[in-house]
């Protein structure tokens, strides 16, 4: 087996984990949980109780409590990728002669995306607390689909306002929550969704431009080392034409640490790209990931009558065939207003 079969499996291996992450997100039971119970049972008799703990302490730390640890892996991924781009690519790009402008935009990005990055870190994102709920009560209507009227968090004793949720992570409720970020070790809320739709943009961008750069300057070595016109002798003794998967691994041979690079770049530009247009998308509709995970499980009764008894609520019957899809959605235009200027209540002026 080759090097490139090699790699080609390894790529479908993460590819796969990733979907099914993605698939299995905010689920109880999934295939990785199962997996993690089935071989603690096969290796419990044979580890000690110490390191069992050890285990389960370090697993709940990393994904059920605030912690840097992300932001930390963050930072170190992204100071790999422009030591690599800065220490070989930029040097070789300023030998086919690039413009400096086109090698200084990576640079700008990144600024930019710190910024952004940095105030999704800080930023409050909308913390519900005793002084502040009164008046984020008067924010939202409720939609009585999701959200009703008279419910309150048994841990953080408050009256929940629509769209609002309680983070288990950070042991808060949120204002127009949309989800725990773990690469920003915060809540993404009414306060700072902004910054994380720039952050992810930014991101993108960031990714894409360092990308075409590398590929420009992989494409000038391959054209001027003349390998499109080579040949090469087979294990056969026979003489071939240097094809793309020739090509490809000799850039593997030749520059492993720069292919590796744009490989990781083009991954994570896509799968960025795509969680992006994703909240870009809830953004034009003004719907927040919690509401779009929690309307995946709504059943119109009229619709499906077996689900009728199942879906009464003290609050009353639903008198609508279908209801609206988005319920708080106001235009595309508007809708953005409301997430690059978040909503304020109305303050009653005392006459």
């Amino acid at each position: 087996m080759d090097f490139l079969t090699l790699f080609a499996i390894y790529v479908v291996v993460v590819l796969t984990c990733i979907a099914l992450v993605c698939k299995y997100s905010g689920q109880q039971q999934t295939p990785f949980s199962l997996l993690f119970n089935c071989i603690s049972r096969l290796a419990g008799p044979f580890t000690p109780q110490w390191l069992q703990r050890l285990l389960q302490r370090s697993l709940h730390t990393l994904f059920h409590q605030r912690n840097s640890m992300f932001i930390c892996l963050h930072l170190l991924l992204e100071a790999a990728v422009y030591a690599e781009f800065t220490y070989e690519v930029f040097g070789f790009c300023r030998e086919m002669d690039t413009a400096l402008t086109s090698l200084s935009v990576p640079y700008v990005l990144l600024a930019v995306k710190s910024c952004f990055f940095y105030l999704c870190i800080k930023k409050d994102p909308g913390t519900l607390t005793k002084k502040r709920v009164s008046a984020q009560l008067q924010i939202y209507p409720y939609d009585r689909k999701l959200f009703h009227p008279g419910v309150s968090c048994p841990t953080c004793q408050l009256v929940k306002p629509a769209r609002s949720k309680h983070c288990r992570v950070c042991d808060r409720c949120v204002h127009r929550f949309d989800h725990h970020c773990v690469w920003v070790n915060n809540c993404i809320g009414a306060r700072n969704t902004r910054y994380f739709l720039l952050y992810l943009v930014s991101v993108c961008a960031m990714a894409g431009d360092v990308a075409l750069l590398t590929a420009d300057m992989l494409l000038h070595a391959v054209l001027r080392s003349g390998l499109l016109r080579a040949s090469y002798m087979d294990e056969r003794g026979q003489q071939q034409q240097a094809g793309p998967l020739f090509v490809i691994q000799h850039l593997f041979l030749t520059f492993p640490r720069i292919v590796f690079m744009l490989g990781f770049l083009i991954f994570v530009f896509f799968l960025l790209a795509g969680y992006a247009t994703f909240h870009s998308y809830l953004a034009l509709v003004n719907q927040t990931s919690n509401e779009w995970y929690k309307s995946r499980g709504y059943v119109c009764r009229h619709c499906h009558p077996d689900a009728s008894a199942a879906a009464d609520h003290p609050s009353g019957p639903d008198t609508t065939h279908h209801p609206k899809r988005h319920f708080y959605s106001r235009g595309w235009f508007r809708n953005l207003g409301e997430i690059f200027f978040p909503l304020r209540p109305v303050l009653k002026k005392d006459n």
